[in-house]
């Protein structure tokens, strides 16, 4: 898992189920536009308003539509349930698990070590941990992930703490043979010059040609452009995160002609004025790089 990936959309109809045919083309929409693997069954995925058959379901048909890598969203509030989709993801065809954090009770640092010990040596699938604090009321501190960084099958973090500090600490705590990847397209290419292995973005639902070519101006040495086009999505990317959401990105994906469905109650689809927000946003951003 290198470059850029996406924590795919999943589409609803109008009845609130997963349409599959529009799944299958949203993750050939993304993957021409030039991520680098996908992300299904993830935050953007709405994963945690489907049950355990629906998110194996989606990660079979995202597995079966693409040829790039597939980093499947198994995580639960506990181990029990993490391990059982982890293991059906596995049957699904992914070819590697990120785990977010237990969220509903609070768990000491020491706790989630052990967790991830217990999923890790449970797990059929690569295990990358997934720090996203904002949802889940805990962090994983530097010093947490460096020690599980040990473990054979703990092979990289997601960080969507929004901290740069934190990851620059997390990256240099674990060496260059675990893989970090930032989870903030505001941070995109400060992360990729503060050493990070690529991103996964919410960002690359909407715009997944810029946010690519974020990573690849980096990589062929235009770090200069890196980070200026990465500051020109800054406005969007707030605007479909920390904004509107899941809404949001499903919001801009239909404006570029996207099948991005509706989103899953108690999601509520933007109303007219959020909608040219978003709208103007992305036609900016493509005017000036697309």
């Amino acid at each position: 898992m290198n470059g850029t990936g996406v924590p795919m959309a999943t589409p609803f109809d109008d009845s609130g189920a997963v349409d599959e045919s529009k799944l299958r083309a949203v993750a050939s929409w993304v993957v021409d536009r030039g991520v680098d693997f996908v992300v299904p069954a993830g935050s953007n995925s709405e994963s945690e308003l489907m049950t355990l058959d629906e998110r194996a379901r989606v990660v079979a048909t995202v597995a079966d539509e693409v040829s790039v890598p597939v980093l499947a969203g198994t995580g639960h509030p506990g181990l029990v349930e993490t391990l059982e989709g982890t293991r059906r993801a596995a049957e699904a065809g992914a070819d590697a698990a990120l785990v977010v954090t237990p969220f509903y009770f609070e768990h000491s640092q020491a706790d989630l070590a052990a967790y991830y010990r217990e999923v890790a040596d449970g797990s059929p699938l690569p295990v990358y941990l997934y720090d996203v604090p904002k949802m889940t009321g805990a962090r994983l501190e530097p010093e947490t992930v460096a020690g599980l960084a040990d473990h054979d099958n703990v092979v990289g973090i997601k960080d969507s703490g929004g901290d740069l500090v934190t990851f620059q600490r997390t990256r240099r705590m674990t060496g260059p043979d675990f893989e970090t990847f930032v989870g903030s397209g505001g941070l995109y290419a400060p992360a990729l010059d503060a050493g990070a292995d690529g991103g996964v973005l919410a960002l690359a639902n909407a715009v997944p040609d810029l946010a690519s070519e974020v990573y690849d101006r980096h990589r062929e040495g235009d770090v200069a452009g890196a980070r200026e086009l990465c500051a020109d999505l800054v406005e969007l990317n707030r605007a479909i995160t920390a904004e509107y959401g899941v809404p949001g990105v499903k919001a801009a994906m239909r404006h570029r002609g996207a099948p991005a469905g509706q989103p899953r109650s108690p999601h509520r689809p933007l109303d007219e004025d959020a909608t040219r927000e978003v709208r103007a946003l992305v036609d900016e951003a493509l005017e000036t790089w697309g």
